[in-house]
Order: structure tokens, then C-alpha cells, then sequence
């Protein structure tokens, strides 16, 4: 059976509170793995560091990714999930502050599958949250992960 994780890559802890009580509100019950920046990111997702021994099965359905965060930001981390063929079909949405076009464009040039702006007021976060998890928890068809 395949995982239910969803990876948050958020530095701001503000903002990991708003996301997983979006998600309560929202009723969405997946497990949250949160990782602090782009090189905690990676190392969750191929194992290595404090990950070691993670469950090999708990790949995530779905990374959320800031970009301005310490150590490695949301961008160079999306660069190395694109070009890895473990990693390189897991759905991954940018949710950040960020309004600027060449932070949205270079996005996209590395593949992300959705870029959302993180609205201000909670009620508007809540919603976006909600509307993020049943599309891509519920109504999209997963890719199929790497023999």
C-alpha cells in the first residue's frame, strides 16, 4: 500500500503551525514529515542523515516547498528532486510568500507541478490547503515510483 506522507519544507515555524492546522481543519489526516530546509528535504527523501532508517515506504505523495529558506533554499532543492529518477516524478508544489516572476519561472523551468502564493489571512490559507489536499491526496492519479 503506498504512503499517505505528505513533506513540508518550511523554515519559518509559524508557518508550519498554520499548515498543519489548515490541514486539521481541512480534515486531511496524512501524516506531516516537516523538514526545515532544502538539505533536511533531501535527506528525508534519500534516506541519508536522521533519515537513515526511515520506513522505505514512506515516500511521499505530495512535497510542499518553500523557497527562501537557510542552508538550501526551495529551488536548488526542486533541481535535485527533478534530476534524480528516484525522486524525479513525486508531485511538488511551491507554497511561499514569494510574488517575484523570476522565482515563479525558474520554478517551473525545474519542474514543479503547481505554484502557489501562501495567502495572509488564515481563512483564505485554510482554504487553499483544503483545495491543495483533495486534489493532489484524493483526485490525482499518483506516479507510479521506480523499480
Amino acid at each position: 500500500m503506498k504512503s499517505k506522507v505528505i513533506l513540508l519544507v518550511e523554515d519559518n515555524p509559524s508557518d508550519i503551525e498554520l499548515t498543519r492546522r489548515a490541514f486539521a481543519k481541512a480534515r486531511i489526516a496524512n501524516d506531516v514529515i516537516v523538514a526545515e530546509n532544502g538539505r533536511e528535504a533531501l535527506d528525508y527523501l534519500f534516506r541519508s542523515g536522521k533519515y537513515a532508517d526511515r520506513d522505505i515506504d514512506a515516500v511521499p505523495m505530495l512535497i510542499l516547498l518553500d523557497i527562501k529558506m537557510p542552508v538550501m533554499d526551495g529551488l536548488e532543492t526542486l533541481k535535485y528532486i527533478r534530476t534524480d529518477e528516484l525522486t524525479r516524478r513525486l508531485p511538488v508544489v511551491i507554497l511561499t510568500s514569494s510574488r517575484e516572476e523570476e522565482d515563479l519561472a525558474r520554478s517551473y523551468d525545474l519542474g514543479v507541478n503547481s505554484y502557489i502564493c501562501k495567502p495572509v489571512d488564515f481563512n483564505q490559507f485554510a482554504e487553499a490547503v483544503k483545495t491543495l489536499g483533495l486534489y493532489w491526496l484524493v483526485l490525482n492519479e499518483a506516479p507510479p515510483l521506480p523499480k
